[in-house]
């Protein structure tokens, strides 16, 4: 087999490829072994008949006509890995030579990831959660323990922010019940903002006895429903005092106001900086994809909506949720509901386009130990051994995506290095006090 690669407008390579004579006859060989087992040639058993017969019955066009089917996948695939095509859609495929007889050729015309620069990468400046906690947190944190143990109290004045109110609640759509919005003496905290962005403004400063009623779209929707509040009851919650004979009787382990108020400032702490972790990998790549400025392909943007949209409803079906009643409930049709996750693929899309960039900028690598610690990673994970992994890899060509995810993860470690974190009140954070000290292996600086 031989191939040549032409570079054509649009991201696009064609791939021109022979296979000889002698080569393809291999195929033809394993098409008639295929045509076997589907005739029956009397004298025979099943899939035994001998080429030579076989032609002599049915003639070579048939075999050639399977093997040229059967044998493109193979060769492209080879061609594709001789010149390094990044693929990002299945090609299209014509066959130019060799249908009825002599070399067997044809063309592939691939669609390829584009190759991007990403201006300012260097200079990103990412705001993260504040790790400091507040004297107000923590005080937060002690007052939700001691409600716990506190006595709710009616009262007959207006309903302030953390009352608790008995509501009836009606939620309809063109007169129609919206299913989980229509419920009698519900025990609701105000400011739990549960039902809809307004629902707890509107009940601030009403009394026992209003019927509130607004339109707006319930939460997790983007249908309007009109909603109807009669308030029954208003109560407060009173706290007992807090003592540390108090905290000694209700909190297991502290005998003292102190001991478990650092305790509550220490656990805040490390969720603080928890949430500072899980949030940072995602506003900076969310940052460094809004430096790019092509359009994200939109092959790949269909490839990463399908997995998205397919990943969903298995969550749903792991949940017993049938996909279908949740739309309906929700008031949503199939399509708003895909078209719902398109902006998250095309942010997906142009992130990994855009630290393959920093990667390659970086001079960021993936050598063999990572490699082959990430397949055991991956094995573990899937409890099969590493060699089976592997094999499943090379026989995908899939290695060479598994080297660029390593790459573009250390690409994410260098832009943690590199990039300016702050809180929201503009307060440097250390990327050191977030993940530790570097440990010099997230690839080389470009010259």
């Amino acid at each position: 087999m031989k191939s040549i690669i032409e570079t054509l407008e649009g991201n696009k390579v064609k791939l021109s490829v022979e296979v000889d004579e002698v080569e393809f006859d291999k195929n033809i060989d394993q098409a008639f072994r295929k045509i076997a087992k589907e005739v029956r040639i009397p004298g025979f058993r099943q899939g035994k008949a001998p080429r030579k017969l076989l032609e002599a019955q049915i003639g070579i066009g048939a075999a050639r006509s399977q093997a040229i089917q059967d044998a493109i996948p193979e060769y492209l695939s080879l061609a594709v890995r001789e010149h390094n095509v990044d693929l990002i859609a299945t090609p299209q495929i014509e066959v130019t030579k060799g249908e009825e007889e002599g070399v067997v050729g044809f063309d592939a015309t691939c669609e390829t990831r584009p190759v991007i620069t990403v201006p300012g990468y260097n200079g990103l400046r990412i705001e993260l959660p504040a790790l400091v906690v507040s004297e107000t947190e923590v005080s937060d944190a002690m007052n939700s323990e001691r409600a716990r143990h506190g006595t709710l109290t009616d009262v007959s004045r207006a309903i302030a922010l953390g009352d608790h109110v008995t509501l009836d609640l009606s939620g309809t759509r063109e007169g129609n019940p919206v299913p989980g919005l229509n419920v009698e003496d519900w025990l609701y905290e105000v400011g739990k903002k549960w039902v809809s962005p307004k629902f707890d403004d509107m009940l601030i400063g009403a009394e026992v006895g209003t019927k509130v009623e607004y339109s707006e779209a319930p939460n997790g929707t983007t249908d309007v429903a009109e909603m109807t509040v009669i308030v029954k009851k208003v109560q407060e919650m009173v706290l007992q005092e807090l003592t540390d004979e108090w905290v000694s009787e209700h909190v297991a382990e502290f005998d003292t106001q102190e001991a478990w108020k650092n305790s509550l400032r220490e656990r805040l702490e490390n969720m603080k900086l928890n949430q500072t972790r899980g949030v940072f990998v995602e506003r900076t790549t969310a940052a460094l994809a809004e430096l790019v400025t092509i359009d994200a392909p939109e092959s790949m943007v269909g490839s990463d909506l399908q997995a998205r949209v397919r990943n969903t409803v298995e969550q749903f079906q792991a949940q017993g949720i049938q996909i279908d009643q949740w739309l309906s409930a929700t008031g949503q049709s199939t399509e708003a509901f895909i078209e719902s996750m398109r902006g998250e693929s095309v942010k997906a899309v142009k992130v990994d386009l855009a630290l393959r960039a920093v990667a390659e900028a970086q001079n960021i690598s993936a050598d063999d130990d990572e490699v082959d610690n990430e397949l055991n990673r991956i094995a573990t994970q899937a409890g099969r051994k590493v060699a089976q992994v592997r094999k499943v890899y090379e026989q995908n060509d899939a290695l060479g995506e598994l080297v660029a995810q390593i790459r573009k993860s250390k690409a994410v470690d260098w832009l943690l290095r590199n990039s300016t974190l702050v809180d929201p009140d503009g307060n440097a954070i250390s990327a050191d006090t977030l993940f530790g000290e570097e440990d010099g292996s997230n690839g080389d600086d470009a010259e």
